[in-house]
């Protein structure tokens, strides 16, 4: 079967930087049966192509988005006349959804989107989601009509699906145990501070200055912050006037594998987001025995209260009370690592392989 996949990036030629490894482990999975094309939106400012994870990848410039998408487009068309693609699959909504679905209705052939980010959020004092303005909502709602199938990773992106009138399917992107390997919770001893670990781009989404005060609530907590810097140092700063100090250390981006030392380390990783469809850094940090605490988004509104526990968006004084209930109860973070490993492990990268090929043998009628 030929596939057509559509991302608005994260297929960096590297492997290393700019990427998504949930999505590499699906290609990696699907181009082990498949021949699997990738339509990056814009991922590289000239048109090329390479090998990523035994799929092609056709990196499709514009200097506009709406180019890109006209272009890439056109770019699925004429691979397609080389062989006929199957279908054609989006990962996020959004301008890569647009593009798929076009694609789709002009070859005449079964589209599926994965909402994976803020596609349906509106966020207006941070300026962010897909439906911010009237044609952001009716851009949305133009793709989310014309696909055949729509998925995403989360109960909560679920609902919002349904509160637009449109049915999807739970499918998580799930992480690579042979690249994550699962590893036993591990036993806080008496006397050690607690680690905290937030693996986030620095960014109004993700909320730091949420945790930064919070943290500065709780004595003995130590946190660990490892994402790229979008604010230009004002979570800094904002940890010195705090009194942070060394309490605080800002790492900056890092690879898969420079960021599992800090996972062996931590006692707590912790999700301080207005919106997230996953994400991701939950599903790693449980494989390696690490708990999730945080705002109610995604897999931890999910997993609340069995696996995770929760706090509403902005609640500092909540996230501080729930740092220092763990803090004092090792017994209750250890059941929340256990239980939080057993779902990620069970839904990982090879079931969420074997759930898109399953939607699309439905999609074709086998």
């Amino acid at each position: 079967m030929k596939l057509a996949v559509v991302v608005p990036g994260g297929v960096d030629r590297s492997g290393e930087v700019r990427v998504v490894p949930a999505l590499l482990a699906l290609l990696k999975r699907l181009a082990s049966r498949h021949e699997v094309h990738v339509f990056a939106l814009r991922q590289e400012p000239q048109d090329d192509q390479w090998w990523l994870c035994g799929a092609r990848v056709h990196n499709v410039a514009g200097v506009r988005m709406a180019v890109a998408q006209w272009r890439a487009v056109a770019a699925i068309a004429r691979e397609h006349r080389r062989g006929r693609f199957a279908l054609v699959q989006s990962v996020w909504s959004g301008a890569a959804g647009a593009t798929a679905v076009a694609a789709a209705r002009w070859l005449k052939l079964p589209s599926a989107v994965h909402v994976a980010g803020g596609e349906l959020q509106a966020l207006p004092d941070i300026g962010y989601g897909g439906r911010l303005s009237w044609r952001g909502r009716l851009h949305e709602a133009c793709v989310l009509r014309a696909a055949d199938a729509l998925t995403a990773a989360s109960r909560p992106i679920l609902d919002q699906l349904a509160a637009l009138g449109r049915e999807g399917r739970r499918l998580p992107l799930g992480v690579d145990l042979n690249i994550w390997p699962p590893q036993p919770p591990r036993r806080r001893q008496a006397g050690e501070p607690l680690r905290l670990l937030q693996v986030a781009s620095l960014n109004r989404v993700k909320d730091p200055g949420c945790l930064l005060r919070a943290v500065a609530r709780v004595p003995g907590a130590e946190l660990d912050l490892v994402g790229e810097d979008t604010l230009g140092g004002q979570m800094q700063a904002l940890a010195e006037a705090l009194g942070l100090g060394a309490r605080v250390r800002f790492h900056g981006f890092k690879t898969q594998a420079a960021l599992q030392p800090f996972l062996a380390r931590a006692h707590l990783h912790v999700i301080t987001s207005r919106h997230e469809a996953g994400p991701l850094a939950v599903l790693e940090a449980a494989v390696q025995g690490v708990p999730s605490i945080g705002t109610a988004v995604g897999h931890l509104a999910e997993w609340s209260p069995q696996a995770a526990l929760t706090v509403a968006p902005g609640d500092v004084p909540g996230l501080a009370a729930l740092l220092q209930r763990l803090q004092a109860d090792e017994a209750l973070r250890l059941t929340l690592a256990q239980e939080a490993q057993r779902r990620a492990v069970m839904e990982d990268a090879d079931h969420c392989h074997q759930a898109f090929e399953q939607l699309y043998a439905e999609l074709l009628g086998w």
